[in-house]
């Protein structure tokens, strides 16, 4: 089966709902929530968690942690949102990850790994 490419009005959400996610909007949710998959990838392996956990939206983690984002999916560079939020230094996006039970050895290098390189404590953060 080839992959057939998308509709233009469809592209346009894509690259829209991948923004709000980078942007923090909360009405990201809105749109999981009437069916888009929550688990979306862009051409990098990018899912919305980790946009949002990249770019410090801890809230925005949450609220995709409770609609079903998986907040260890490996982007294609086998990074995990929760070492991309210890790379970035950003406390709250760690807090909230770990408390939707992101996994701290997930990835390469993985957040323990990253949280060692850069002097985190991700135990001081749970």
């Amino acid at each position: 089966m080839t992959s057939q490419p998308l509709d233009s009005d469809v592209q346009d959400l894509v690259i829209r709902l991948f923004s709000m996610a980078r942007q923090g909007q909360l009405a990201l949710v809105d749109y999981i929530r009437a069916g888009v998959d929550p688990n979306l990838m862009n051409e990098d392996g990018n899912t919305f968690i980790m946009l949002a956990a990249y770019n410090g939206h801890a809230e925005l983690v949450s609220q995709l942690a409770a609609v079903g984002a998986d907040v260890d999916k490996l982007n294609n560079r086998g990074q995990s949102p929760l070492a991309g939020a210890v790379f970035k230094k950003e406390p709250a996006v760690i807090r909230a990850l770990l408390a939707a039970g992101a996994d701290a050895d997930a990835g390469h290098p993985s957040a323990n790994a990253t949280a060692e390189m850069f002097g985190v404590d991700l135990e001081a953060l749970a």
